[in-house]
């Protein structure tokens, strides 16, 4: 693949055995395949608690959960912010499993550090090279999603930035990509699970919540993503997906997510890992 030998720290070859990232005590990038689910948008602390103690015990091991939410339309909801982060911080205390939420801008950094566990950057900021920069110098891991349109190679050029700031806790997500298809809301490319696991040493993960964009679509691409080799998954789940704020129409209620966990437990196990 072009580009590699621009690949200082992100490459393979710069640590073969792979990298673990440590996020609250859960490690991702090893035996386990690390399910992290909550809903797409913080939208109170009664939905939020319920949805976390759903998703925890269904065998979820981190909470995701937006307080800042990109939107396309500036009229729709877009997250509750700083409330948001502490409702996110009180369903930690409650539950006890580790946060991770998205970061728009560097002006959000210092709140949300002090609220979560990991720092995501959504798909809109994978090249936002500034937010990255500021990133690469902290030390919490980040979660670094795949940009709408963006290359392996692109995407892999994202982390690089966050590595060369000395921040190495970093782990992929791909979310899909826009394509000519319009059946789904994106086209969730499987091929850069093994292609990623094979040019860079980070933990690869799959959302097929935002890959495909139909709730009934996401157990069975939950399914594909373990075989493939996924490190772990992110899942929108939500206790009413009806009346959810944002992104219903992709949220597994808590009995779906919990029947997921069922299905793709043999998965894992046939490739020798655990959920």
């Amino acid at each position: 693949m072009k580009g590699l030998e621009e690949l200082k720290l992100t490459c393979r070859t710069a640590r073969p055995d792979g990298t673990v990232v440590e996020v609250g005590g859960v490690h991702i990038g090893g035996r386990d395949v690390v399910v992290m689910a909550g809903p797409c948008s913080v939208e109170s602390e009664d939905q939020l608690l319920a949805t976390a103690r759903a998703v925890k015990q269904a065998g979820a091991r981190i909470l995701r959960g937006g307080a800042y939410k990109p939107r396309t339309s500036p009229y729709s909801f877009r997250g509750l912010h700083e409330e948001g982060l502490r409702l996110l911080a009180e369903a930690r205390r409650v539950t006890g499993l580790p946060v991770v939420t998205e970061a728009m801008d560097t002006r959000h950094l210092e709140a949300v550090c002090a609220c979560a566990d990991m720092i995501q950057i959504g798909s809109r900021n994978m090249q936002n090279y500034t937010l990255l920069e500021e990133v690469g110098k902290l030390r919490l891991p980040v979660l670094l999603k795949r940009g709408l349109s963006a290359t392996i190679e692109e995407f892999l050029m994202a982390a690089e930035y966050v590595a060369s700031g000395g921040n190495e806790q970093i782990i992929l997500c791909e979310r899909g990509i826009r394509t000519f298809e319009t059946a789904t809301r994106n086209t969730l490319d499987l091929n850069a699970v093994p292609l990623l696991k094979r040019y860079t040493h980070f933990p690869v993960i799959v959302d097929p919540s935002h890959g495909t964009g139909i709730w009934w679509l996401v157990p069975h691409m939950a399914r594909a993503a373990v075989a493939v080799g996924a490190d772990g998954l992110l899942v929108e789940v939500h206790v009413n997906p009806q009346k959810a704020l944002s992104d219903g129409d992709q949220s597994l209620r808590p009995e779906k997510f919990e029947q997921m966990m069922r299905d793709i437990r043999p998965f894992a196990q046939a490739l020798g890992r655990s959920v």
